[in-house]
């Protein structure tokens, strides 16, 4: 437990503060160790042993604020003992409780239809700063409190540490298969334009709209540079279940056609779990064994569909399969920080309480979580708003700036995610 809290304090503190500043911040209650730190944050209790995992360990609606930022153990009081500060509010147990999130292993009663924790249940939601990088904050303030006791510790440069703009290749093509065509045959679609859309140029099919979303995300790498801005997609390799259809094959034509494009354009591959996978972790490995074959590459970078990844059994099948980066951590049902924080975080094992290489990076939105009638139902002027919020939120932390567009959000006709990806691209880019 000790290595989780010192990497939470090193966390809050960020890469600006001095490589030692950590050794000043003391996580306490004995007054004797008082005079050897700078900073004492004193326990709240939450990590005993009778209270860790107990309902008594939720924070308790409404919460306390600390300088404006919500705090979700200890009380907002600050004291000097001689050249101390001794702080009451346990910002580390407030960051460990968002950064592992601990409520969805405390609550696994608690799921949607698909196995998911829903973003409204969680506190971020209910106590309305899920648009908030709350953890980013704590580290603002530590760092202020550093400053007063004569350790400058500058906040983070506002400006994205990364951008990762991602793809899930849910459908790569609305119809280029036979099952497709039967498909488009029983909704009633015209026969001769499914054949014309079979036989026809891949360019041509309605769902491939990877050239002109690629062309896109590599203006934006060109503008920021190759070493701040990654291009994903996340393809399927497995899965049998009606939420994994349609189920394509990396060997064929059309698919090495886009695997060409993306390389052409700088993106890489992503394991994309199945819904299957989801369920079944232990499928994880066979997964992303087949896609390395398949692409004759190696796979270290991975998303769930469905953003239905559970704890903790999911997080240790990607550790144990050689998954060293997640893009999985945002809620589908609303957009915001999932994990408390802006920045990519070590996955915590809030379960074993043990601190894993796994990354974890923060999504911040997806497409259809703005749109969708079940989910926030915005306007277009409304998602751009929430976007926008959100990638400033992102930059004031110094952190990362993850989307996902799926190709068929920009298809003719498919409403105002064409436009909507487009704005969110440029404000990154003048930004």
């Amino acid at each position: 437990m000790d290595e989780i809290i010192v990497y939470i304090i090193r966390l809050l503190l960020g890469e600006r503060a001095a490589p030692e500043a950590w050794r000043l911040v003391g996580y306490t209650s004995d007054e004797a160790m008082f005079p050897s730190c700078r900073v004492v944050i004193v326990p709240s209790g939450f990590f005993d042993a009778d209270v860790y995992g107990a309902a008594a360990s939720m924070p308790v609606l409404p919460l306390r604020q600390m300088d404006g930022v919500p705090l979700l153990f200890g009380r907002p009081q600050i004291e000097r003992r001689g050249d101390t500060l001794v702080v009451h509010a346990d910002i580390v147990a407030s960051a460990f409780f968002l950064l592992s999130r601990y409520e969805e292993v405390v609550r696994r009663d608690v799921r949607d239809v698909h196995g998911r924790f829903p973003g409204r249940e969680s506190l971020p939601y209910r106590a309305g700063f899920i648009h908030r990088a709350v953890v980013d904050e704590y580290g603002r303030m530590l760092g202020r409190w550093l400053s007063q006791c004569g350790t400058p510790t500058p906040a983070p440069a506002p400006a994205f540490r990364h951008v990762y703009l991602t793809h899930d290749v849910d459908a790569p093509f609305a119809c280029r298969s036979w099952r497709n065509v039967a498909r488009g045959m029983r909704e009633g679609k015209n026969v001769a334009g499914l054949l014309r859309c079979k036989f026809g140029r891949l360019e041509e099919d309605p769902f491939y709209t990877f050239p002109q979303m690629l062309e896109e995300d590599a203006s934006v790498r060109r503008a920021l540079g190759e070493a701040r801005c990654g291009i994903y997609l996340f393809f399927k390799s497995g899965g049998n279940t009606p939420q994994d259809r349609p189920r394509y094959d990396m060997r064929s034509a059309d698919m090495r056609q886009l695997w060409r494009l993306t390389a052409l354009h700088g993106g890489r591959a992503g394991l994309h779990v199945s819904y299957e996978a989801g369920r079944r972790p232990q499928l994880i490995a066979a997964e992303k064994e087949r896609m390395e074959e398949a692409l004759n590459c190696s796979i270290t970078a991975s998303r769930h569909h469905f953003l239905s990844a559970r704890e903790p059994e999911d997080m240790a099948a990607l550790e144990k399969a050689g998954i060293t980066d997640d893009f999985t951590m945002g809620y589908a049902d609303v957009a915001g920080f999932r994990l408390g924080t802006s920045r990519p975080v070590r996955w915590i094992d809030a379960s074993a309480r043990r601190l894993s290489r796994l990354r974890l990076h923060p999504l911040a939105v997806m497409e259809a979580t703005l749109s969708e009638r079940r989910y926030m139902a915005l306007s277009a002027a409304g998602a751009q708003a929430c976007c926008f919020r959100l990638m400033d939120e992102a930059k004031r932390g110094g952190g990362e700036a993850v989307l996902l567009w799926h190709n068929t959000s920009v298809a003719e006709g498919a409403g105002y995610h064409r436009e909507l990806y487009r704005s969110v691209l440029h404000k990154i880019i003048e930004s």
